[in-house]
């Protein structure tokens, strides 16, 4: 059981966990303030929320190796959309956020094994609420 644990200790980071802490790290740099990672909740996971000025902001990151086979970013279609939608407004409900304003970014990373640093792409208010919370600002 011990050895186990060391064993999984010392492994190396996911490929979508070393992309997360880079978008972090890249929207620090241009000041957004990161509120949380990884927030789950029964419906789902929002990777980053963060606040950008007076505005919330719910980033979806996509890593990939490279994008041979598609950009990382379509991985984020009307399904994940209306999925990340429903997770925003659980979130704004459970923090009384409700009146501010937010929006959706999805950053696309690719970072083939060999390289030291990713390639990043920030998609700004990357697509409106979707499905059934269409109203949302």
């Amino acid at each position: 059981m011990l050895f186990r644990w060391i064993a999984n200790w010392r492994k190396a980071p996911s490929l979508g966990a070393r992309g997360e802490a880079a978008a972090a790290r890249f929207l620090r740099q241009l000041g957004y303030v990161i509120i949380a990672r990884s927030d789950r909740s029964k419906l789902g996971e929002i990777d980053i929320i963060a606040v950008d000025g007076r505005t919330v902001v719910f980033v979806e990151v996509k890593t990939r190796s490279s994008s041979d086979a598609a950009h990382p970013s379509e991985a984020v279609d009307t399904h994940k959309q209306a999925k990340l939608t429903r997770l925003a407004i659980s979130y704004l409900r459970r923090h009384n956020l409700l009146e501010c304003k937010a929006r959706f970014d999805v950053i696309a990373i690719t970072w083939p094994a060999a390289a030291q640093t990713p390639t990043i792409e920030h998609f700004l208010n990357a697509f409106e609420p979707a499905g059934q919370y269409q109203m949302f600002s």
